[in-house]
Order: structure tokens, then sequence, then C-alpha cells
């Protein structure tokens, strides 16, 4: 009896357009969804992602659910996610993704999920990993392990957003360590974040994780731009 009383004055919008919901919808309202620009990897086999990190590092398999469009509603979904709090976000996205990842073989043999991890500082700062909430709702999709105890950012830099190409490629030295290494040891590990431009954060993590005995790395990303 509370509920519409509560949406009366808190009413629930989409976090893509910012439209009041209605009561079916959650999170991101129908058009979104029908609008949001998905890019298919996964289902085409298409080999984007690994063509980001070609000559550079090794993957087994790699997708991104969107493309990146400046000023356009992935990226009013990421900025939501990550500057806001709307931590929902991720929780949708992951359970997005993670439902369609399920259908298919290479993925079903991921063994441990792991998100791109934030500094100590910045986590404290913001509260929250905002890739967190994406990685678990995969891990759950997949029947996987979710660990954030294994990557481990030792370097705090300043946002990469305004920066240019060449100095995110050169901003990546001795960002990343590893602990608990024998948790992934034989194991598929997928590495999650929300955005891949450059592919150079994933490049570094992936040197990094790739100090585990025969270890096999795919990645997963919210977008692609």
């Amino acid at each position: 009896m509370f509920k519409p009383l509560v949406n009366l004055f808190f009413p629930k919008v989409c976090y893509a357009c910012l439209n009041i919901l209605s009561d079916n919808e959650d999170t991101i309202c129908v058009n979104c969804r029908h609008d949001l620009p998905v890019t298919n990897f996964h289902f085409d086999n298409d080999d984007s992602v690994a063509k980001a990190l070609y000559g550079r590092a090794k993957i087994e398999h790699g997708t991104a659910l969107f493309r990146f469009e400046k000023k356009g509603l992935v990226q009013q979904l990421i900025h939501g996610l990550k500057y806001k709090g709307y931590e929902t976000i991720g929780y949708a996205l992951g359970d997005w993704l993670g439902g369609e990842l399920n259908e298919l073989d290479h993925y079903r043999t991921v063994d441990v999920v792991i998100p791109v991890p934030l500094h100590k500082n910045k986590l404290k700062k913001r509260g929250y990993n905002q890739v967190a909430k994406f990685g678990q709702q995969i891990a759950k999709a997949l029947e996987a392990h979710y660990e954030d105890d294994v990557l481990i950012k030792v370097t705090n830099t300043t946002s990469q957003t305004t920066k240019s190409r060449f100095t995110r490629w050169n901003n990546t030295d001795e960002l990343f360590t590893i602990k608990n290494i024998n948790s992934i040891e034989n194991k598929h590990v997928l590495l999650v974040d929300d955005l891949i431009t450059t592919g150079a954060t994933l490049e570094a993590c992936i040197t990094v994780l790739q100090k585990a005995k025969n270890v096999k790395i795919s990645i997963a990303t919210m977008a692609i731009a």
C-alpha cells in the first residue's frame, strides 16, 4: 500500500534517459533497452576486443555489452554508475551480460571473475568499485567465484577520462600487483571492467594475472569505445 505513495513523491527514473519508469520497469526503461547500442560480439564471434589488445596481451575470448558513444545512452549509464552512486546500473548490466554469456560454452568454462580494481584511496572516497556489482552478477550467472582480493591496484592515478591515448598507454607502469596467486592457477579467469578504450589498463592487469601458472584469461566489459 505504501509503494504507490513512495513512487508518487520519489519516482523511479530510467538511468539512461531519466524518464520516469513504469511499474513493470526497473533501472532501464524498455525504450532505452531497445535503443542501447549492443555489440553482440559474443554471439557473432566478433574479435574486436582481442584486436584492441593485439600484440600486447593474449586472451581467450573478449566481449563488450555496448558500443560507447559520446553523449549517448551508454555514457549516461556509466557516468551515473561511476560518479552518482547508482550501483544498481552495474547490477542490471551484469545480469544482462551474464545471462547472455551463460548461453555460450566457452564462457561457461570461466572459474573466477575478477574486477579491475580501484586504488584503496579512490575506493574509500567513492565507497564502491563501479564494476563490483557487474562482476558479481556475471559470476553468479556463470556459477563462478567472484574474487576481488587477487588483483590489487598499488598506484593511485588521476582520472583517465581527460588524458590522451598516448598518456593512457604510458600511465600503467607498476599499477597492479597480484595476491593469493594460487587461487587462479590452472583456472579460466574472466577480467571485467566498465569501458575499454586503448586497452592499456586491461593489458596491465593481464600482464600481472599471467604470472599465475597455466591461467587462461578472458575479458568482459560494459562498453567499448
